[in-house]
């Protein structure tokens, strides 16, 4: 098995796996952020039904959003004139929407998280809005860290709306997860073995990162 990780297949499989989901936690992080940290900040009409929206989207089954995505996509859907469907693309848009509400909500939960005080210092230091919303923010980082990297993971191990949006071609749109079901088909255990591990790695390399900085573990 030892062969199969420095295949050429494993390492391109490998980069589009990185490079769908790094755009695709970007795009999320971008948009959850912001709408996390508002949410968790703001008093506002219909403040609950945002908040349920959000948490009803983290646990939104990703063949469901496989199927948005791709109705979508599709030609006769309303955006299939972009010709995104079966490419890495409308790969993002299935995993940037999975992420979204993940990102928003575990962020949410952090900022609302944040001691009261904190935001009543900096009021009365006579902060603008957006300095105030930045400071409970970096107060939050820890649990806004947690939930990007907890995004990444959904995500990465996802494989039913890439599947189905991506069509697993080789080349193309085939990554780690689609790929392991492939190869286990196949009966081809060794690679599929490589793959899964590679795959561990990752999630591995991103916990530990998430670790990090949030200052390590104390030891007791």
């Amino acid at each position: 098995m030892t062969d199969q990780f420095a295949s050429p297949e494993l390492l391109r499989i490998v980069a589009l796996t990185l490079e769908v989901s790094g755009a695709a936690l970007l795009i999320a992080t971008l948009a959850g952020v912001p709408v996390g940290a508002l949410v968790g900040l703001l008093h506002f009409p219909g403040r609950r039904l945002v908040t349920l929206a959000l948490y009803t989207g983290m646990g939104l089954p990703p063949v469901v959003v496989g199927l948005f995505v791709y109705l979508l996509l599709s030609r006769s859907g309303p955006a299939g004139g972009l010709g995104w469907l079966f490419t890495p693309a409308a790969m993002v848009a299935a995993q940037a929407i999975i992420a979204f509400p993940l990102v928003a909500g575990l962020t949410m939960s952090a900022v609302s998280g944040v001691e009261r005080t904190v935001y009543q210092q900096v009021v009365a230091l006579g902060a603008s809005s957006w300095q105030t919303g930045w400071t409970v923010l970096r107060e939050a980082r820890i649990g806004v860290t947690a939930a990007i990297v907890a995004a990444f993971g959904a995500i990465i191990s996802e494989v039913g709306a890439v599947m189905m949006v991506g069509g697993n071609i080789e080349g193309q749109t085939r990554v780690l997860t689609t790929a392991i079901v492939l190869h286990t088909r196949q009966g081809e255990f060794a690679m599929a073995s490589a793959l899964g591990l590679t795959l561990i790695s990752l999630a591995f390399v991103a916990n530990a990162l998430l670790l990090r900085l949030q200052g390590g573990v104390r030891d007791r």
